[in-house]
């Protein structure tokens, strides 16, 4: 897809949920993941919801997109850490 046929106007605020179980250090290690790929991301911004037996915990971050490429390598790398059990 080329950059005239995305959906997405970049820059733009984008909103990513990520879930994983609720463990101490998930919200570190998410942080770290989304500074990599959006260093100006403010870690004070990130929405934090337990699930009804708080055996689960979302995080939704609201990074600065500015490509596609960088979009899929977070995506990636959130889906490959071994505390992330799905990203949306």
């Amino acid at each position: 897809m080329t950059p005239q046929n995305s959906i997405i106007d970049y820059p733009c605020d984008f909103p990513i949920k990520v879930l994983g179980q609720s463990q101490q250090g998930f919200a570190q290690a998410v942080m770290e993941v989304v500074l990599r790929h959006d260093p100006g991301f403010k870690a004070g911004t990130i929405e934090m919801r337990s699930s009804s037996k708080a055996r689960y915990i979302s995080l939704t971050c609201t990074i600065r997109a500015t490509s596609r490429e960088q979009l899929d390598a977070l995506y990636q790398e959130l889906c490959d850490h071994p505390q992330v059990v799905m990203v949306l």
